[in-house]
C-alpha cells in the first residue's frame, strides 16, 4: 500500500508548509535549537496542528527516511 503522507523536512520547509495551511501535523526533535523550534511550535499549537515530538534530531531523519538529522518535519497529503 502507497503511504498517503508526505514529509516536508527542514525549518524552511517546515514553516512554509505551516503558512500555506497544508501542515496535518508538526514533527519536532528534542534536540534541536529551541531558537529553529520556538516559532514552529508556538505557530503549530496557535492553529491547532498537532505536535510530535522525537527524543532526537536523528529519530526524526530516520523517521522521514533520511539519512541524516532533521530538526523539524511538516506531516502533508502526498499529492501523489
Amino acid at each position: 500500500m502507497v503511504n498517503p503522507l508526505a514529509y516536508k523536512i527542514g525549518t524552511k520547509q517546515t514553516a512554509r508548509t505551516l503558512e500555506s495551511r497544508q501542515a496535518i501535523c508538526v514533527y519536532v526533535a528534542r534536540d534541536a535549537d529551541p531558537k529553529l523550534t520556538r516559532g514552529i511550535v508556538a505557530q503549530s499549537e496557535k492553529d491547532g496542528i498537532p505536535i510530535k515530538w522525537f527524543d532526537s534530531m536523528a529519530d526524526l531523519g530516520k523517521e522521514c527516511g533520511i539519512d541524516v538529522g532533521a530538526a523539524m518535519a511538516a506531516v502533508v497529503l502526498d499529492e501523489k
